[in-house]
């Protein structure tokens, strides 16, 4: 049988290392990781093998040439363009044609029994074999989930923690009959588990999962690269190691001199002629590659050290990776998690701060200290986007630098000349983000629209107006001492998902595109903007009777942005309004739960004495609406969703409503009454936005205030929730309570529970199999339905190390009785 090795990506999650190398030449223990995959196939008789090469091609054969070192017979597929997973095979297709054959990266470190893998794959009579291993965080991976006998049921490629139902990954590692090429069409991008797979099991052609025992690291990234060498220190997987053991874990190699001074403290490892001088320490899962030369007084503390390297007298190196061919000079200090690319100089005494990226080629100043990275370790989450776009405390995790390098980043994911709309709350922190964010944006050569204060709604609605994207910074809600910078897309909708990879992608590399002098970007200050949006609210929304119904509101602006619309909303509305709290206050951009409770029981007080038909309270970015009946008692948000589907579905009698999970089922009851459906989402808000823009959605919400008018747009917007509201209310003739009375009471519970990150596709898998034969709903997390209509849902968090459950009974007792005991399977999967 023959083999692919898959050696054609770039590895652009490991730059700088990956700048000058292709990935699969990156040592690991002082041999590339492709070696150790091409002996391991050498080892179960796979020695006829086809290379798959792109990316530094030349690099790759000039290493490995026809393999006869190896005792192998090498031959290499050239790809002109990138041809994705199946179609670089594809592109090999005339060596692999007569008989079965295997896939394997030539970047994943393992020691899988392949012998074990290719027998299963016949036994099975198998068209295609995935080779599966149980991972602790699936997201980075594609998820499999198998049945009994091995078939494979269902593939995801890179979840989101919402998506994740198993911890059982595929590896990339494939057994394959020639027939499968037949699938797959030459010369274009085609992927296995995205494209083909799913083709072949909707043809009901036999795909097998393989799950295999062993050691198996995608070395995807610095944190896995750096792991991979101490997991081969450690001896936890079976790979041959060049040299002489010692002592036990030390390992030393040819022509090597380590100087008997020298404290050696292992597992480690000491790369072909290197010198190690007197009163050098070395410390565990440390590797020095060849040729390496390392002064007295040295200190080496799990640092992989590529070939040819110099490291000067008393410096001091932990947890970093050294590219081949630099130099680190006298008392130099390299910090956890810094990776120095090749052919560098790090002068004396100077200092390289944890996670700072230094590229090839260049000159670190004696003396110098080194801190361009920001650290976003903090909140458990290795990449910026959070659930509200890049949030962290003003001036320590978000920074003026910081928002010049990100707005820098998303400039260079646009086009030059196109035109971003930006806009803030009126917190002072946003207004001087902002106008870091506009010079940037203005020096990659994008014009800017500044809204300046303006409702997160109007900013959204405005950016959709002819911009290639939008950027708000407001203040986190609920955290005076947090700012949130959101991006918007063409629509003014949030980032998708894909978008924010490629803003964190090109954020991580820090390749920003600068303009040229001649083509630095404008900016202007649309006018009339507040007339603009009140206007197109009314031409879009059905306002009919509530001129002449008399009604009276009360609106409490709640000292935020929402009250810069309110007076020519109101005004053109011809309705009898009482606005509290219009004022701007710069103290106060956010509130508290507490202040936010108490403004709602004053907002009461007053609608009841003013014999008012009901009271809103917006936030103070305009976005989400709470409200308050006429008796003036608080209708609390889970209730309004309710109240406001019944206006909205009885007025409609027909179409969808776009409404997340986490909702209780009595909103199908509601919406089936007035002949309407539920479309159910995740709990993402781009997931009700993506369903709001649908021809056939008529309301959408969140159950925390936040509404979605599809007539007007398809993000939450709480004017145009109000405006809404108005009519309905003036058209029905009923009042809040009424309507609130008709609708039977729901009992949904919620619980937050405390999960290991590593645990978390465990506690998944767990849940899953717990559910047995109960219906089993993977919209987002795991919903599992009893045969009498309760149900508990079970959502990891995606930025937190926390799992969420909700639970619905026809009663509390019975919903809380459903939480205990799915609490009770997660907690039993995180201990």
């Amino acid at each position: 049988m023959k083999a692919v090795v898959m050696a054609g990506g770039e590895g652009t999650r490991l730059r700088p290392m990956t700048s000058s190398m292709p990935k699969p030449l990156l040592p690991v223990a002082n041999r590339p990781i492709m070696e150790h995959v091409l002996r391991l196939l050498k080892r179960h008789g796979l020695s006829e093998t086809v290379v798959t090469v792109q990316f530094l091609a030349s690099l790759v054969k000039n290493y490995f040439g026809d393999g006869e070192e190896l005792g192998m017979e090498l031959t290499y597929a050239n790809e002109e363009k990138p041809l994705g997973t199946a179609g670089s095979v594809k592109n090999a297709e005339e060596a692999l044609k007569d008989d079965a054959f295997l896939v394997i990266s030539g970047d994943a470190l393992t020691d899988f029994d392949l012998t074990d893998l290719i027998r299963f794959h016949k036994e099975k009579g198998a068209l295609v074999t995935v080779c599966l291993t149980r991972v602790p965080n699936p997201l980075e991976f594609g998820i499999t989930i198998v049945d009994e006998a091995g078939k494979v049921e269902r593939f995801l490629e890179k979840p989101t923690w919402g998506q994740v139902f198993s911890d059982t990954v595929n590896t990339g590692i494939y057994v394959m009959e020639p027939e499968v090429f037949d699938y797959v069409e030459a010369d274009v991008s085609v992927d296995w588990s995205g494209d083909v797979f799913p083709q072949l099991m909707k043809e009901g052609k036999p795909i097998y999962g393989y799950i295999a025992e062993g050691y198996w690291e995608d070395v995807g990234t610095h944190e896995s690269y750096v792991k991979a060498q101490a997991d081969v220190l450690e001896g936890k997987v079976d790979v041959d190691l060049d040299g002489f053991e010692i002592s036990p874990g030390v390992w030393v190699a040819e022509g090597a001199e380590v100087h008997p001074d020298a404290v050696l403290r292992g597992p480690l490892y000491i790369g072909d002629y290197a010198k190690i001088e007197a009163g050098v320490e070395l410390r565990e899962h440390t590797v020095v590659g060849s040729n390496v030369v390392v002064k007295s007084g040295a200190f080496l503390h799990r640092a992989v050290v590529h070939d040819n390297v110099y490291i000067g007298q008393h410096s001091n190196l932990r947890g970093c990776v050294i590219g081949k061919n630099t130099d680190i000079m006298r008392a130099a200090r390299i910090e956890d998690g810094a990776v120095i690319g090749d052919e560098c100089l790090v002068g004396e005494e100077s200092i390289v701060q944890g996670n700072v990226r230094v590229y090839p080629f260049k000159t670190i100043e004696a003396g110098a200290f080194v801190n361009t990275s920001v650290i976003w370790e903090s909140r458990g989450q290795a990449h910026l986007f959070g659930a509200r776009g890049v949030s962290g405390i003003l001036n320590v995790e978000i920074t003026p630098e910081l928002a010049v390098r990100l707005a820098g980043a998303y400039a260079t994911t646009l086009k030059k000349g196109a035109t971003v709309t930006t806009a803030r709350d009126h917190s002072r922190g946003a207004r001087a983000l902002k106008r870091a964010v506009i010079s940037a944006l203005q020096a990659s050569a994008i014009d800017v629209r500044d809204l300046e204060n303006v409702p997160l709604p109007v900013a959204r609605q405005q950016t959709a107006r002819g911009s290639a994207g939008g950027i708000m910074i407001r203040t986190t809600p609920g955290v005076p001492d947090s700012v949130d910078i959101m991006f918007f897309d063409e629509r003014g909708a949030d980032l998708s998902q894909a978008g924010q990879r490629k803003l964190d992608r090109v954020f991580a590399r820090q390749e920003y595109r600068r303009a040229f002098p001649g083509e630095i970007g404008d900016l202007h200050f649309p006018a009339s903007v507040f007339d603009s949006y009140t206007g197109s609210l009314l031409r879009n929304l059905d306002v009919t009777g509530i001129a002449d119904s008399g009604l009276k509101v009360v609106v409490d602006a709640s000292n935020g942005s929402a009250g810069l619309v309110l007076p020519s909303l109101l005004g053109r509305l011809g309705v009898d309004a009482l606005t509290i709290n219009p004022g701007l206050d710069e103290s106060r951009p956010t509130e508290t739960s507490d202040s936010r409770r108490s403004g709602l029981v004053r907002l009461g007080e007053i609608v009841a004495s003013a014999r008012a038909a009901f009271g809103v309270r917006f936030d103070p970015v305009g976005e989400r609406l709470s409200l308050v009946d006429e008796r003036g008692r608080i209708i609390e948000d889970d209730r309004a969703l309710l109240v406001m589907l019944d206006l909205v579905a009885a007025e409609r009698r027909s179409g969808r409503v776009a409404l997340p999970v986490t909702t209780t089922r009595i909103a199908e009851q509601v919406a089936a009454y007035h002949g309407t459906q539920v479309e159910w989402t995740t709990t993402s808000p781009d997931d009700l936005t993506r369903v709001g823009r649908e021809e056939s959605t008529i309301f959408g919400g969140d159950g925390r205030g936040g509404f979605i008018i599809p007539e007007f747009s398809s993000v939450f917007d709480g004017a145009a929730a109000f405006v809404r509201l108005i009519g309905l209310v003036a058209r029905t003739q009923l009042t809040l309570s009424q309507i609130d009375a008709r609708i039977p009471r729901a009992h949904v519970l919620r619980r937050d529970l405390a999960t290991p990150w590593a645990v978390k596709g465990l506690v998944m898998r767990r849940v899953v199999e717990a559910a047995g034969d109960r219906f089993v709903d993977t919209t987002d997390g795991v919903r599992v339905v009893e045969a009498d209509g309760r149900w508990v849902m079970v959502l990891p968090d995606p930025a937190e190390a926390v799992t969420h459950l909700w639970a619905e009974g026809p009663d509390d007792d019975s919903a809380q009785a459903l939480l205990d005991e799915w609490s009770a399977v997660v907690d039993s999967a995180g201990h």
